[in-house]
């Protein structure tokens, strides 16, 4: 396959740490995107790396026995251990390690502790399978008191720590989702909702937390819930529903992808797209629900914006003691079953030692995607858009490949609606900060100049100037 093709990628500076084994185990923490590598349950070493510092953390814990969750407060300053179902421990992170350590015992009678999550630097939530207990942490006093708790039977839990919302999963089948929203002490509960299973001719099967993750596309929450067919339906394939959840009210279905085939599939969603990992093909398809989709009265039906690619091959450089000057790097195994997907965009295998983010290539989608209306309308959407939109301005103005004038006009229309929108935010802020004058502006916001604004200079630079330059060397 061209190297053109592959429009995902995995970045070129994982996180490397040691890999799972019988005597080291490795834990993810979701919330300050950290990789736990713990030794002999503590006692030989944890080493704790992140994506951002590339100097690790590295300690020593007293072997107390297994460790089943280990995370630390945003922040960094409090380390919680989880050991048994019925405690978790915790310690003040000083500069010696100071082994002092500090425990809670979930407060509900017989439940079992599942995991929990740091909702901020000092707050702490425990989840069980009879419900959740929400803790504030007085580290300075080596105490953990008790803000609210809820009873409720859990199945599964899920965190979305850039909303902070935990996502409990109860009734038989696992299909009512009861969500909670933390913020500065406080816990809200917000309005639960039924996932809606599958058609089936025999017994009705659970919903795992594999099928279900939440991530916020375009400054919206999402629970996405990935629904398989059974095989003897007449259904296409699998796809994924998307369940709006917003802050106070209902949760509302709004979209479908449809994924027209079978298997085991993941789910990541990176610059907005979700992407579907699939991995009997080992391929990948990306959907944007901006893009204009098929709507059947209720609900938006949405194609993969273009046809399934593997991800970028990627290669293991060699290293360490067996390492020899001019050795190939090892290819590495993609769609490997050891892989676990992290929202929002965030790959790991643990048999190999590897954290990567996945990442979306723009210059391979100009030449996949046809249409160039569509293919705007996509590029618009994303992050680092703008050097390939001139690109693909430049390219249906030049002489090997002129658009027709149609879609020419259709895709400077886009451009400048973009921009007019950009102007007019713009001078909707200078009326509202002159209108404020000597009162507090601070709820009045600037608008973001993103890249998908491109205004008389960036195109006259990049693409007009070209023709300047080729009429004066036609006259000289």
């Amino acid at each position: 396959m061209d190297s053109d093709d592959f429009y995902l990628e995995l970045s070129d500076r994982p996180v490397l740490f040691e890999k799972a084994t019988s005597v080291n185990s490795v834990f993810f923490d979701e919330a300050n995107k950290q990789v736990f590598a713990v030794r002999s349950g503590g006692a030989t070493g944890v080493v704790v790396k992140g994506p951002e510092d590339r100097n690790p953390i590295s300690f020593r814990m007293e072997d107390k026995g297994e460790v089943k969750c280990i995370k630390f407060s945003l922040g960094n300053k409090i380390l919680a251990v989880q050991r048994t179902n019925k405690t978790v421990d915790f310690i003040n992170v000083i500069q010696d390690y100071s082994q002092l350590e500090y425990s809670q015992e979930c407060k509900t009678k017989n439940a079992r502790i599942l995991g929990f999550c740091w909702t901020s630097a000092t707050e702490i939530v425990f989840v069980t399978d009879q419900g959740i207990e929400f803790y504030q942490v007085l580290a300075e006093k080596r105490s953990v008191k008790l803000l609210k708790s809820q009873n409720i039977n859990v199945n599964w839990y899920m965190y979305c720590p850039e909303s902070c919302v935990i996502l409990l999963s109860t009734a038989s089948l696992c299909n009512v989702l009861q969500p909670f929203h933390f913020r500065s002490g406080t816990m809200a509960k917000m309005v639960k909702f039924e996932v809606e299973l599958p058609a089936s001719t025999t017994k009705m099967a659970k919903i795992s937390e594999r099928d279900i993750a939440m991530a916020t596309i375009y400054g919206q929450l999402y629970v996405l819930f990935l629904r398989h067919h059974a095989k003897a339906t007449s259904s296409p394939g699998a796809e994924v529903v998307l369940y709006h959840l917003p802050r106070e009210g209902p949760c509302k279905k709004m979209h479908i992808l449809k994924l027209n085939r079978t298997g085991k599939f993941a789910l990541n969603v990176v610059d907005n797209l979700v992407v579907v990992h699939h991995q009997d093909t080992e391929t990948s398809v990306i959907f944007d629900i901006r893009l204009r989709g098929e709507f059947d009265g209720t609900v938006t039906l949405h194609q993969p914006v273009l046809p399934a690619r593997s991800i970028h091959p990627y290669q293991i450089p060699i290293a360490g003691p067996s390492a020899v000057a001019g050795q190939i790097p090892i290819q590495c195994k993609l769609y490997s079953s050891s892989w676990i997907v992290f929202q929002p965009d965030i790959i790991i295998s643990a048999s190999e030692g590897y954290l990567w983010y996945l990442r979306i290539k723009l210059q391979p989608i100009v030449h996949l995607l046809t249409d160039k209306g569509r293919l705007m309308d996509f590029l618009l959407q994303r992050k680092d858009c703008k050097s390939v939109i001139l690109s693909v301005c430049s390219q249906i103005l030049s002489e090997k490949d002129r658009a027709p004038l149609p879609v020419i006009a259709t895709v400077f229309d886009k451009l400048n609606s973009e921009y007019k929108k950009y102007l007019e935010a713009e001078h909707s802020y200078t009326l509202a900060v002159e209108s404020s004058q000597g009162r507090s502006n601070a709820l009045v916001k600037r608008p973001v100049r993103g890249q998908a604004v491109i205004d008389q200079s960036d195109m006259y630079t990049h693409v007009l100037s070209v023709f300047t330059d080729l009429k004066v060397s036609k006259l000289t």
